[in-house]
């Protein structure tokens, strides 16, 4: 067993790896997706599993405050994970595979963002909607790790950790969510 294993530096050296390995100009075209959707008052809704539906979560959290507070322009983010009643009744009458599907039947309009996250790329609920949002117009942002799954594959932009490690590639997407905020709040050019 390698002595640094679950140290500090050796998780940071991880993480570090991680993004310097990250594509610069990806993130940046998936930062202009989301501002593109923004600045046209379109609906950013967000969804995945496990740590992956926090990281949405968290990034509505940021975003609808923060962005419209520094900017005085609404953000209409919205996310498929913050009613668990309604996740609950959908996996109940339908199945857990179409718990983000059937939420978007109601809430999806032409034109808006579909930000999905997973970090396999395979979460199946999660590729059933983004192939629902692609067939009905919406844009598809997917954030994944791992070798990037299906999501990778079939969302129309993507941001990829290339790493196989599930935390690493969370803190990858989170510090995606944060550079988003900075960029659309004014803090960075």
């Amino acid at each position: 067993m390698n002595p640094y294993s679950g140290t500090a530096k050796s998780y940071l050296s991880k993480l570090a790896k991680a993004l310097d390995a990250l594509d610069r100009d990806q993130l940046d075209s998936a930062v202009n997706v989301i501002a593109n959707a923004w600045q046209a008052g379109r609906q950013i809704i967000t969804f995945g599993n496990g740590g992956s539906s926090l990281t949405a979560l968290h990034f509505v959290n940021d975003w609808n405050k923060s962005i419209s507070m520094a900017t005085g322009k609404p953000f209409r983010g919205r996310s498929l994970v913050d009613n668990v009643g309604l996740i609950m009744a959908y996996g109940n009458d339908f199945s857990f595979q179409d718990i983000f599907i059937e939420q978007l039947k109601y809430v999806l309009q032409p034109g808006d963002l579909a930000l999905a996250i997973s970090g396999s790329g395979n979460s199946e609920n999660v590729i059933r909607a983004v192939r629902y949002a692609n067939e009905n117009g919406a844009t598809t942002l997917g954030l994944c790790g791992y070798r990037g799954g299906k999501l990778k594959d079939m969302a129309r932009h993507v941001v990829w950790a290339d790493v196989d490690d599930m935390q690493i590639s969370e803190d990858v997407h989170a510090i995606f969510g944060h550079i988003v905020m900075q960029r659309l709040c004014g803090y960075a050019p």
